[in-house]
């Protein structure tokens, strides 16, 4: 009788003991930190801060985001590529991210992380403030090539999506610019609006109320077709010019991350990004959203990563990091 009553409470305690680690273990157990490696008020920032609200209800816990921004976005994705890979912090990597890994010695590299999710690509566009007088491209392409290194175009650091971007449209127009790099697109657009730069090649939704308002002129998009919030802009492609470039987004976690913790917050962004309240006012927003899971989107940055090398040896951007085989 003693013996059983023994072996009873002996297998109480086990249960009790096995349920309090399941409660330990449960995940998240806390606010999620997503940290936005750029200022507040840009494009990237205003669409992280959607998905966060979106995201929030499938995962189970609140998902703040955080600006820590600095030297090109390196500053933030460093703290969190030294994180715990316990879930509870993640960011935001875009195009620029895999130029600085090769250019900047503090900068992390891809292997640093875990890609959860796919958000999708917003395609790179060329303003011109209202000073210039230029309405269309064949105005900014004239006059640059009248007076080379003249004009000022505002971008983000060295490597940066919308430094390539100019990058890519110099050689692509046959022009020369001064490239004046900012801690992001938010003060890219104040230069632009103040007169401090002549062009700025940030993405559409961070420009297209200044260009409905006069205050600045989109001249070309740079993608496969017009934008949906600009109808009025033609494409490069529609001008002669084959650029196709922008900001891909993807969300990551510092690297180690437990499958059944990534899987939970793979899940979470994507039912999220897939959900109708989302799209709708992901659509206003003017962002391309093209959600796809951590594995399809790891294929498709190590593709990015693969692709883009090459064109940085070429430009000499290439200084810290050789290229993993």
């Amino acid at each position: 009788m003693l013996q059983s009553l023994r072996r009873a409470i002996s297998f109480g305690v086990l249960i009790s003991l096995a349920s309090a680690a399941a409660v330990g273990q449960q995940f998240p157990g806390k606010p999620v930190t997503l940290v936005v490696p750029w200022p507040a008020g840009g494009g990237s920032d205003i669409l992280m801060r959607l998905i966060a609200d979106a995201s929030s209800g499938p995962l189970g816990q609140p998902i703040v985001v955080v600006n820590k921004p600095g030297a090109g976005g390196s500053l933030g994705l460093r703290e969190v590529a030294s994180a715990a890979p316990d879930g509870h912090t993640v960011s935001m990597i875009a195009t620029g991210f895999i130029a600085q890994q090769y250019a900047n010695l503090n900068a992390p590299g891809l292997a640093e992380y875990d890609i959860v999710a796919y958000v999708g690509t917003d395609p790179a566009a060329l303003s011109a403030g209202a000073g210039t007088g230029w309405k269309t491209l064949s105005d900014f392409v004239n006059a640059a090539k009248q007076a080379p290194g003249k004009y000022r175009n505002g971008n983000d650091q060295p490597g940066g999506s919308s430094y390539l971007a100019i990058a890519l449209m110099e050689r692509a127009l046959g022009v020369k610019v001064v490239r004046v790099p900012y801690a992001g697109y938010a003060p890219t657009v104040q230069a632009l609006l103040s007169g401090e730069v002549h062009t700025a090649t940030v993405s559409v939704p961070d420009m297209v109320d200044h260009h409905k308002a006069g205050k600045v002129r989109i001249l070309a998009v740079a993608g496969d077709e017009r934008h949906a919030m600009a109808q009025d802009v033609p494409t490069f492609k529609e001008a002669g010019f084959p650029i196709v470039t922008g900001t891909m987004r993807a969300i990551v976690a510092p690297k180690g991350l437990p499958a059944d913790r990534l899987a939970k917050l793979e899940n979470a962004f994507l039912t999220a990004m897939k959900s109708d309240g989302f799209r709708q006012k992901a659509g206003k927003g003017g962002f391309s959203i093209a959600p796809r899971g951590s594995k399809e989107a790891t294929d498709l940055v190590r593709r990015m990563d693969a692709d883009m090398y090459p064109v940085l040896v070429e430009a000499n951007m290439v200084k810290v990091r050789q290229k993993a085989q």
